[in-house]
């Protein structure tokens, strides 16, 4: 028990890490634009805010929504006294929770393997780019899969679908959003609370990732709250002092990606009644971290000999 606590903690921990490497690099960049005072306001409340009100809500906001014969006291109640009775209703919404973040998670993967820029690792990443106009046509067409058997299975299910779809394209139009903004906020004369604020929106933003695939390793909120939070903790370690060096690692957000597309799909096959062990989703994450690790290694030294050379 305590062996399987651990996995998932790391497991969740690694996500929070590898999915939040745009969001570090974006905070660092700004961040550099501001007094010192404000860099420290931002990476203590900053912190508080992200692990203790995103990561720690979000969960509860969702497993809520998930289960509306539920009150959400009884939600919270559930964490500190798991009666069976409430055990039995979460268990029960699990398909339902699991789909509508599995959408949204695929939808992630794809919008990122057709449409955004990026430093491809394999010939077929560079193909499908080009392809991007396709997105959304495979965007739709793996909706209406989805939306088709749900309804023959719940109905509810494809309710839940329909919502993770919604929170997608929303997330999504203020990530495209955040690079743009990044490039006035470098070069204008905004005040500093004004991009602390700003910051704090795409912080909260960027951490809902996190929070929806975390369902794909536990529904233990603890558990969500405990290896995101820690996660939360590294990626401000990053900004603060390894930007520099996590940018080096040109294909870590590639592994990111992967891994939250594998992610998305576990969730959405588990929710029409596959069954997986509770260590995929971690070695998973490790799995494809490791893979594009090495890859960025191996491109860092070829880069060393051309640099001799």
């Amino acid at each position: 028990m305590i062996a399987e606590i651990l996995i998932v903690i790391f497991g969740l921990c690694l996500f929070e890490v590898i999915s939040s490497i745009d969001n570090a690099i974006i905070n660092a960049h700004v961040l550099k634009t501001l007094p010192p005072k404000f860099r420290k306001f931002f990476l203590l409340w900053g912190l508080l805010l992200a692990v203790v009100v995103v990561r720690g809500i979000l969960p509860f906001i969702i497993v809520w929504v998930a289960n509306p014969s539920l009150g959400f006291g009884q939600v919270i109640s559930f964490v500190f006294n798991p009666t069976a009775e409430i055990q039995g209703y979460i268990e029960a919404s699990k398909p339902v929770l699991l789909l509508g973040g599995g959408v949204y998670l695929v939808l992630v993967f794809l919008g990122w393997l057709f449409l955004e820029e990026k430093k491809c690792a394999f010939l077929v990443e560079e193909f499908i780019h080009r392809q991007s106009m396709w997105f959304y046509a495979s965007a739709s067409l793996f909706f209406t899969a989805v939306i088709y058997f749900s309804i023959n299975l719940n109905p509810i299910l494809a309710l839940s679908a329909s919502i993770g779809s919604t929170v997608f394209f929303i997330t999504d139009g203020f990530k495209k959003n955040a690079e743009e903004q990044e490039k006035k906020m470098l070069t204008s004369n905004l005040g500093s609370w004004s991009k602390i604020l700003y910051l704090e929106m795409l912080d909260a933003s960027f951490s809902i990732d996190g929070v929806i695939g975390a369902f794909a390793f536990t529904i233990s909120i603890p558990l969500i709250f405990l290896g995101n939070g820690i996660g939360a903790l590294v990626v401000r370690q990053f900004t603060i002092k390894g930007m520099g060096l996590i940018s080096k690692f040109a294909y870590l957000k590639n592994g990111a990606m992967y891994s939250i597309g594998m992610l998305g799909a576990l969730m959405v096959l588990e929710s029409f009644g596959q069954h997986y062990p509770f260590w995929l989703a971690p070695l998973n994450t490790f799995l494809l971290l490791a893979i594009f690790l090495g890859l960025s290694l191996r491109e860092i030294a070829l880069a060393k000999k051309l640099k001799k050379c």
